[in-house]
């Protein structure tokens, strides 16, 4: 029987006495000094823990003053752009190579990048009949809340589930890398039967394949892909897969890590922080808007008439009047994300290869009027660039990924970070992670029932 869904005035009632005895003065944060957010008055992080597993650079020291720069991203010390450079002129795909990287701390040497892929290939597999017993039973509309289903019924699986020894959770670690392309797949794909009414397909992943190209094989009805998708969908794994110890879902690791949990209820912990919009879902927000803009805009090589629909997107006047352009700027980086940078080289070529040079035109258009037009509109000039969504979203698209999946493949990359993250946690602390909070509440007397 399903839930009851309907919010009826007695819970709206209830809502409006929790909102009138929960709400606080939002100076009180200035008066003691506290950081909303755990961030500064300069959007600054606070800092809160050490890593050796990734650095963001967004600014640096200039004539003793701090200066906003082109954004850098260095995984264990190597910056992305080189990283990503190197496997791309070998004509290799990185996932595995990078995703080894973060674990371990350095690039394996080509025995050992042998070795951990066949460790990976020996690991894409599921329980038996866990697809048809858990996959396939109770679909939700929302693959993320699935991936965390799949994740904790695991648990349920592992003889030594609940055991935080550094090899054992690495071999867990090791295992839901493995088979998180596998469950975002299938848990569409029984949604896309059992809810939307189309055909049902499991494909099985092969062994021989990439982590991108397997994605690719299990999703299509056919299998089949080119050469350039598989390069440009493993290219924004590796882009996605690690972001500093600081991100929310990444923290999310680190704090519920801290505990002494076990592994699945720590991921699927850091699932239900992805799947929040202002995390994981931005690049859905941009495919939507684009796709707004374009139903809007009879001639979408018309600068006038873009720049326009950007002002009234500011203004609050289009798509969901939220007042935001999607996809540009960046909580970290002002200048430039490198992420985006890197990615944006490849995207056009996949619009060629697609028959989608007009909308890449407009994707481009829109990266170069945005900036200027947020700095006049809003006095910002800090430096406005777009992030790795503005394009991420368009890529998906062109390859024909379901929006239900975009979220999904971001914690498909993510989940190498998050398992070195939570191995670093495991290695260096054996403290839980427990912040303060002000208490801002005068004490009250009890008073008895018969007397309120």
């Amino acid at each position: 029987m399903a839930f009851k869904l309907k919010v009826t005035p007695e819970m709206e009632m209830l809502t409006d006495i929790c909102v009138q005895n929960s709400k606080m003065d939002v100076s009180l944060y200035g008066k003691y000094d506290v950081k909303r957010g755990l961030r500064d008055i300069n959007g600054q992080g606070v800092l809160a823990g050490l890593t050796q597993i990734s650095n963001i650079v967004s600014s640096e020291e200039v004539d003793g003053k701090m200066q906003p720069c082109d954004g850098r991203l260095y995984y264990r010390g190597i910056n992305i752009e080189d990283l990503s450079n190197g496997f791309l002129t070998e004509h290799r795909q990185g996932f595995e190579e990078v995703a080894y990287l973060l674990l371990f701390g350095v690039l394996p040497n080509e025995q050992q990048l042998v070795d951990f892929k066949k460790i990976l290939a020996s690991q894409r597999s599921l329980p038996t009949n866990f697809v048809r017993d858990v996959v396939m039973k109770a679909p939700s509309k929302d693959m993320m809340n699935t991936l965390s289903r799949s994740v904790l019924t695991l648990y349920a699986y592992d003889s030594n589930a609940d055991d935080i020894s550094l090899p054992n959770v690495l071999r867990q670690c090791l295992t839901l890398i493995s088979v998180f392309p596998m469950l975002s797949v299938y848990g569409y794909h029984a949604y896309n039967h059992y809810i939307k009414g189309k055909s049902l397909y499991i494909h099985h992943p092969s062994r021989n394949l990439s982590t991108a190209e397997n994605i690719l094989r299990m999703l299509r009805p056919d299998k089949q892909y080119t050469q350039l998708e598989a390069t440009i969908l493993d290219l924004a794994l590796v882009l996605h897969m690690e972001h500093g110890g600081g991100n929310n879902s990444t923290f999310t690791t680190h704090v519920v890590s801290s505990s002494g949990t076990d592994t699945y209820s720590a991921i699927a912990a850091a699932l239900g922080s992805l799947k929040g919009p202002k995390h994981g879902g931005a690049n859905i927000k941009v495919v939507k808007m684009f796709d707004d803009m374009k139903k809007n805009i009879k001639d979408w090589d018309d600068e006038d008439a873009v720049e326009d629909y950007l002002v009234k997107l500011l203004k609050k006047e289009a798509f969901d009047k939220r007042g935001l352009i999607y996809g540009m700027g960046h909580a970290v980086y002002s200048i430039s994300d490198p992420r985006a940078t890197i990615f944006k080289k490849f995207v056009e070529q996949l619009a060629r290869e697609k028959g989608r040079d007009k909308d890449f035109r407009l994707y481009s258009m829109v990266e170069e009027l945005a900036p200027k037009i947020i700095a006049r509109e809003r006095h910002i000039y800090k430096g406005v660039s777009a992030n790795v969504d503005f394009y991420s979203g368009f890529v998906y698209s062109m390859l024909d990924l379901p929006l239900e999946l975009y979220t999904p493949m971001f914690a498909i990359a993510r989940i190498a970070g998050w398992s070195a993250h939570r191995m670093e946690e495991l290695i260096n602390t054996d403290k839980i992670i427990r912040p303060a909070y002000k208490n801002v509440k005068a004490d009250e007397l009890y008073v008895p029932l018969h007397e309120r």
